[in-house]
This record gives C-alpha cells, sequence and structure tokens, in this order.
C-alpha cells in the first residue's frame, strides 16, 4: 500500500462514496463530475492495493478491506476536524500559553485581573517572572517573555506599551509620626526625616527624584532597602517615611499613615508592554483583550481603549 499517496480528499471521496452507495451521489454531494469521482477512486484503489468496492444490489458496498479504509478515513478526518477546531481554539485565545514578566511592585496588583482571566479561560497556561526593573528590562532585551508589566516603560523604539491601572505614588509614615494627622504637609518641612527608598534604578525611584527635582529641594538622608516589602515593614517600625505605590498598602495598615503632602500623590499608571519584533502567541493577546474588555467595563474605559488598541497591533 502506498500509504504516501493518500490524500484528504481521495479519502473525502471515499467516504462519499461509502455513504451515497454510488458515484452519481458522491459526485453530487461534492460538487465534482462522475468523471473525476471514478478517477479518484481509482487512484485511491491502486494506492490501497485491494479493491475497495463492490456492486450489490444497485448500491456500491465495501469489501473487507474497503470496510477497514472507511473506518481509517473517518478517523483520520475526525481528529484533523478535531485539530482545526483547536486552532480555532487557540487563534481565540481560549487555549495555548504565554509568559509574563512583571516588576515587583505590579505583584501587588496583577493578581487582580490574573483571577478572572484564569476563571473566564482555564485552559489557558501562563508563567510569571517576577523580579525587580534591572532584570525585567534585561528579560526584554532578550525576549524572554511575550508581555511585560512596568510602571514606567523604557524608552526604546521597538517597544509598545498601553496604560491599564493608576499607580499613585503616596508618602508613608509611622502611624504614630509627629505629623501623622496634619493636612497639607509642605515637602520642606520633611527633609531631614530618614528616607527609605528603592534602589536607584527601580520606577518609584525615578519618579520620586524627578517629583523632588520638580520642587527644587533634595533629601539628606537616604536608607536604600531592596522590595517594598522591607520599606513598609521598616516604615511600620519607625525607621523612617517613604514614597511607595499605593497599591502595595494592605487594606487595613493601622501601623502605617498616609501623609498628606503637598503635590502628592505623584500620579503614574502600570503598563502593559510588548515588543513589536516579536510575534506575540494567540493566548498572549487573547489575554490582553480580555484585560481590555475587563478594564473598560470595571474600572476605566478609557484605559481599556487604549488596551484595545495595544492587543490590535499585537494581534498574530
Amino acid at each position: 500500500m502506498q500509504v504516501r499517496h493518500l490524500t484528504f480528499r481521495l479519502l473525502e471521496v471515499y467516504i462519499a462514496l461509502v455513504r451515497q452507495g454510488s458515484v452519481t451521489g458522491a459526485a453530487r454531494q461534492l460538487h465534482l463530475t462522475q468523471p473525476t469521482v471514478s478517477q479518484q477512486l481509482k487512484r485511491l484503489t491502486e494506492s490501497v492495493g485491494e479493491p475497495l468496492l463492490v456492486q450489490q444490489q444497485g448500491r456500491l458496498q465495501p469489501t473487507q478491506a474497503g470496510a477497514e479504509l472507511y473506518r481509517t478515513a473517518l478517523d483520520v478526518l475526525g481528529r484533523f476536524e478535531d485539530f482545526q477546531e483547536y486552532l480555532g481554539e487557540l487563534r481565540g485565545g481560549l487555549k495555548g500559553r504565554f509568559s509574563l514578566a512583571l516588576v515587583n511592585t505590579a505583584q501587588y496588583v496583577l493578581p487582580r485581573l490574573l483571577g478572572p482571566f484564569r476563571q473566564a479561560y482555564p485552559e489557558v497556561d501562563f508563567t510569571l517572572h517576577i523580579a525587580n526593573r534591572q532584570q525585567i528590562m534585561q528579560r526584554l532585551e532578550k525576549q524572554l517573555d511575550d508581555i511585560y508589566v512596568f510602571s514606567h516603560p523604557p524608552n526604546v523604539p521597538q517597544i509598545e506599551s498601553a496604560p491599564f491601572l493608576n499607580n499613585p505614588l503616596v508618602m508613608i509614615a509611622p502611624s504614630t509620626h509627629a505629623r501623622a494627622q496634619d493636612s497639607q504637609i509642605g515637602i520642606r518641612a520633611l527633609l531631614n526625616e530618614n528616607f527609605l527608598l528603592r534602589e536607584p534604578g527601580s520606577a518609584t525611584r525615578m519618579l520620586f527624584d524627578s517629583w523632588l527635582h520638580g520642587q527644587g529641594v533634595q533629601i539628606a538622608q537616604v536608607l536604600q532597602m531592596a522590595s517594598n516589602e522591607a520599606i513598609r515593614v521598616g516604615v511600620a517600625a519607625g525607621l523612617g517615611i517613604a514614597v511607595v505605590s499605593r497599591h502595595v498598602l494592605p487594606p487595613v495598615h493601622p501601623d502605617i499613615q498616609v501623609l498628606d503632602v503637598q503635590g502628592l500623590p505623584i500620579q503614574s499608571h502600570w503598563h502593559f508592554v510588548i515588543r513589536r519584533d516579536r510575534r506575540l502567541p494567540y493566548a498572549a493577546s487573547g489575554f490582553l483583550q480580555f484585560i481590555a474588555t475587563w478594564i473598560q467595563t470595571h474600572a476605566d474605559p478609557q484605559l481599556g481603549t487604549g488596551l484595545n488598541q495595544l492587543w490590535q497591533k499585537a494581534m498574530p
């Protein structure tokens, strides 16, 4: 048997012949001429090397080999129909996998979006990589992930970005701080405080430094800390004051007070970032589409519109 000579079309013709019981019926079903169907049957029989159909009681009936070929053809074409359906789900973002890389602070906000997405698309797998800004920048440069999350997108030409959530930066102090209950505190009144801050390369640090520069002031004492969690614990313990994303704070934080400082909060956003020169998996573009709809419905329609534009650019 010359299996390599069998084609999907030959198998489709054979299935039609068995079901219709005649060359005329198969030709009508397939919108082919009768000579074409007869020629296809001849090719199929020669490829198999055994008689496939015999005339019985005015109808074509499969031989023993023909009956087995019929079962095989149904199985093969059925599997490819399943594959075609799988491709449709894959292209619709219903299946597949993708990778997300996010800066440390984003771990406080992204689960709020990943939870609804997981419930809506349980067959989509995703991996999360959480690190500081410098490390995520390295992953972006090496194209190790599909989607990146930054609070301050890098200024490089090969990326597209869109904001998806407000990220206000607030100043926090121990709840026992002398200015904890004051209103409209001037930043100059706090310059001698000990500030707990992230490393200079972090987006929060960059935005705060830029804000200080705009105010024409400079802080004197800085204790650098490696994580937002360490800063939050340090502030609660009385080590100093800090500027952090409001999302870092738990819903109830009795040991910490958000200070009412003039000019704060510093307004920023979380952004999804993709590379123009990287083809996104269907699941990744489906994720962006889902989040765009979710943001439009539950948060900010304007941000949702921007995300819509991003995922359309990201479509494979």
